[in-house]
Order: C-alpha cells, then sequence, then structure tokens
C-alpha cells in the first residue's frame, strides 16, 4: 500500500485532478494501481476506472469495466469517481443512459464540493433533466461552481440574475458573473455581453419585450424585432432556447428588409459557417457589401 501511495503522490504532483502523467513502466504501474484497487483503495479504484475509459497503461478501452471500477471508487466516497459517474449515466457510455442516477451521483460529488458536478447538479435542476426543474436549487449549486471558476457556470448564473430567473433580478450581479465568464473566452457569454452593451444603446423597449409580443412584431415585419430574435434565438438568451435555424431564418428576413446589423452578422455567419451553414465566402462578401460592413479580420 505504501508503494501506491508514492506512486500516486508522484503522479498528483505532475497533475491537477484525477489525470495521468509519463507511464515509463506502465505494466508495474497498472499491477501496482490494480492490487491497490483490489484492495478496496478509491484513488486507486479511480485511476483503474479512468485508465479503463481512456485506454491507458496498455489497456483497450472499455466504458463497461469504467464504470464498474468507477462505482467502486464512487461508493467509497472518491467525488472525482462521482462526477464522472454522472456524465457516464447521462451519456448511457459503459452503461445505459439514466439521468436520474446521473443526478444521484453528481449530488454526491457536489456535497463533496466538486465544482464540475456542482455545475451538472445545478444545470439539471434548471432543466429538469433527471430531477423536478428548481430554479432555486439550480442557483445554490450553479453559485458554488461559478465561485470555483467554471466558466459555464458562471455563464449559466449571470444569465440568470440578468433575467431574474430563479433568482431576484439584479442586472449589475449578472452582467458582472457573465464578465467573468467571457474573460475564460466563454463564447455564449460574449455574445450575450455584445447584445447587453447594445441595449443601453436602444432608445426603443424592443429588446425588453418578452419573446411572444417580439415574434409578433417580428411576424408583422418589424426588422429590428427580426434581428433581435434572430440573436435571441442564436445564443437562447430571454426566454428562448438556442434554435439555429430559427436564428438563421429570422437573421435572413431582418437583413432582406434592410436591417445592416442583420447583414452584419449574416456575413459573420456566412464567414464562419455558423448556425449549421457551410462557410460562404461569397454571400459573406455579398451581406457585407450590403452592409458597407468592413472584413472580418
Amino acid at each position: 500500500m505504501k508503494r501506491f501511495a508514492l506512486l500516486f503522490l508522484g503522479l498528483s504532483l505532475t497533475t491537477t485532478g484525477p489525470a495521468f502523467g509519463a507511464d515509463p513502466a506502465p505494466e508495474r504501474e497498472l499491477s501496482t494501481i490494480q492490487a491497490a484497487a483490489d484492495d478496496a483503495n478509491p484513488s486507486a479504484q479511480l485511476m483503474l476506472g479512468l485508465a479503463y475509459l481512456e485506454g491507458r497503461y496498455g489497456l483497450s478501452p472499455d466504458a463497461h469495466k469504467a464504470v464498474y471500477w468507477l462505482q467502486r471508487a464512487g461508493r467509497n466516497g472518491q467525488p472525482y469517481a462521482q462526477q464522472a459517474l454522472g456524465n457516464l449515466y447521462a451519456d448511457g457510455r459503459g452503461t445505459a443512459k439514466d439521468p436520474k442516477h446521473a443526478v444521484y451521483w453528481w449530488r454526491k460529488a457536489a456535497h463533496q464540493g466538486n465544482a464540475k458536478a456542482q455545475y451538472e447538479l445545478g444545470r439539471a435542476y434548471l432543466e429538469g433533466t433527471g430531477t423536478a426543474r428548481r430554479p432555486s436549487k439550480a442557483a445554490h449549486w450553479l453559485t458554488l461552481a461559478a465561485q470555483q471558476g467554471n466558466a459555464d457556470a458562471k455563464y449559466l448564473i449571470g444569465k440568470m440574475y440578468y433575467q431574474g430567473y430563479g433568482v431576484p433580478e439584479d442586472k449589475q450581479l449578472g452582467r458582472t458573473w457573465l464578465e467573468r465568464a467571457a474573460a475564460q473566452g466563454h463564447s455564449d457569454a460574449i455574445k450575450l455581453l455584445s447584445m447587453v452593451a447594445g441595449l443601453a444603446k436602444q432608445t426603443s423597449a424592443t429588446y425588453l419585450q418578452s419573446a411572444e409580443v417580439l415574434e409578433r412584431r417580428a411576424r408583422n415585419g418589424d426588422a429590428q424585432a427580426q434581428y433581435e430574435l434572430g440573436l435571441r434565438y442564436e445564443s437562447g438568451a430571454w426566454d428562448v432556447l438556442a434554435d439555429p435555424a430559427k436564428a438563421l431564418h429570422w437573421l435572413t428576413l431582418s437583413a432582406r428588409a434592410g436591417n445592416r446589423h442583420a447583414m452584419t452578422a449574416l456575413a459573420h455567419i456566412y464567414d464562419q459557417g455558423l448556425l449549421g451553414v457551410k462557410a460562404d465566402p461569397a454571400k459573406a462578401a455579398r451581406w457585407r457589401h450590403k452592409a458597407g460592413a468592413p472584413p472580418d479580420s
């Protein structure tokens, strides 16, 4: 057991979690880990489970064996194993897909402070996946994950505060969390902040309207409403779920009606091949020319 403890310490000094370092003698290390795992050492069980999951130490990837060892580690209280099990049950990898069981394992890991599990548990409560939809509980777990630096959690809790969903509306706090997520390169946070920045420059109440009112105006030919609705569907902001096809539909209608912001958005979309379309430099150039916008850098 002492030999395994020294091995595990050596690995942990070169990693930031239950990842693997160099394998100078994979067969010898695997034998040591296997012996410790058989002896009910949860860290060894975790490492053996991840070895089967990722095909380390000369093992062939085997998600079923990974689940077996991760379950043993998880039942022995290993939080990284619990978080990994939650992901496997959520994806149906190595076991039947079972959202409720995923939540079970994430909850165990979250209570031990695992930030990824806290994020997944918060999102499950937010979406009602594997558990009842509980926005207030979602906010609790997302905040804990965000405080540990999880960018996805920062984005979601920022969005919740900005909308006043499950928490008291606080646009300043919401924007702060979004800015923190954006600083980590979170693309959805960056998009939403761009929309927020545009809000302050608008003299109409178009951006502040509900999705139902906005869609009614868009169907009646209001180009600004069409543009805003397209942006909402692009990022999944304010009352709607992300829907690339609807985003492209409304942005295109707005651009055809003469909205230059929509034209610029379409130019970027066709340049980068976003929203499910193939990159099309010619279309991008046409929309950019109509908008009078400079080329993307």
